[in-house]
């Protein structure tokens, strides 16, 4: 597909060629998929991979007797999940080749500022559209109008096509950094905080995509995700002027305020709402996993990542200070060493450091001798 311009070809196979021609090798792969679609023989088998499975065709009840499409999930999912991961590492490339890399050689950057605002465009461009489609989906599914619909009826085992979608796309897209960090060359000592936020992200998602908390889950991923799309966005301004900061302190109200309506959805639903539910035993037929154990499991992680991240955000908070404590005291510093040369100067020039015009301009009048 020609997404990247190469001054150099290296060996065929060795690493720096699979890094440099990833993109094209992938999309290669994506489009044997999408050509199997068009032959009998493997049609079956490619649409496993590029579209929806399980899906169940139900009787809308009302006045109109239109037919609902609704789907469930099923090990099916990881041959779309696939895919998907291969179509978010060719969408990476694409930014990264025609965005981020224009915008970094006419920027300057150092090796560390290169790394974080490639970071923070790629994760940007991914919050946003998660937020905005994500919100969309609350918006048409109405599961934000009322804290209720979070939990009644479960098991959600039943999901609108958007609704599956946005988790196989979730999946998808976390899954596809974990091969992003050999792509992209990630530096040893980021590749330990990357991988642990992408295993958080993945495990997650995945966990209220298979307990069937697909509406719980959705509403934290929005709520959520608008924060972070602010943190990555105040960044990518303030690697373009290093005094704007305003963006940072906003995110950090509203990353405490997204943390304490985590743990308190979390607790309405798993405390009071599914633990006041009439059907609390586990079967896996039916997809009902609300016991006890399940709760308390689910609840405990939801609450041990959340400490975790207000431990991060603390200590991230302790350094800024810090930092922004050590610039003011070297400017003052500064200041007064100026300060204090500009007197001595003007001491040994003028008199009670005061030049006059005299001492400026005129040279000294040499004393005559007496014959």
């Amino acid at each position: 597909m020609g997404l990247r311009k190469k001054n150099k070809t290296p060996p065929v196979l060795s690493h720096e060629f699979i890094i440099q021609n990833h993109a094209d090798i992938v999309s290669c792969v994506a489009m044997v998929f999408l050509l199997g679609l068009m032959f009998e023989m493997t049609a079956k088998i490619a649409v496993a991979f590029v579209t929806l499975q399980y899906n169940v065709t139900l009787p809308e009840t009302g006045e109109k007797m239109d037919q609902v499409i609704l789907y469930h999930y099923g090990f099916k999912d990881l041959a779309t999940i696939f895919f998907y991961t291969l179509v978010a590492i060719i969408l990476h490339a694409i930014l990264q080749e025609y965005v981020l890399d224009k915008i970094n050689r006419r920027m300057h950057f150092s090796k560390t500022k290169h790394s974080k605002f490639n970071e923070s465009g790629q994760l940007s461009a991914f919050y946003l559209a998660s937020f905005v489609w994500g919100a969309f989906i609350l918006a048409s599914e109405n599961y934000a109008s009322n804290p209720t619909n979070l939990w009644e009826s479960y098991p959600h085992t039943l999901m609108p096509f958007q609704v599956k979608f946005f988790y196989i796309a979730q999946l998808a897209y976390w899954l596809h950094a974990l091969p992003e960090l050999y792509f992209q060359k990630t530096r040893k000592e980021d590749i330990p905080r990357q991988l642990v936020y992408t295993s958080l992200y993945i495990f997650h998602i995945a966990g209220a995509y298979l307990l069937n908390l697909n509406r719980f889950g959705l509403v934290l991923m929005v709520l959520h995700y608008f924060v972070e799309l602010l943190f990555h966005v105040s960044r990518l301004f303030y690697f373009n002027n290093e005094k704007n900061e305003r963006g940072f302190t906003l995110w950090a109200f509203l990353f405490v305020v997204a943390r304490l309506l985590t743990l308190s959805l979390s607790v309405l639903t798993f405390g009071f709402g599914l633990a006041g539910a009439q059907n609390q035993s586990l079967d896996l037929t039916t997809g009902n996993f609300n016991i006890l154990a399940v709760r308390i499991s689910a609840l405990a992680g939801i609450c041990l990542t959340q400490a975790y991240m207000m431990w991060k955000f603390i200590n991230f908070q302790l350094k800024r200070w810090k930092e922004h404590a050590q610039m003011q005291a070297l400017k003052k510093k500064a200041t007064n060493t100026k300060s204090k040369a500009t007197k001595k100067e003007n001491k040994a020039n003028g008199v009670n450091g005061v030049i006059t015009f005299e001492d400026r301009d005129s040279p000294r009048a040499r004393k005559v001798k007496s014959s």
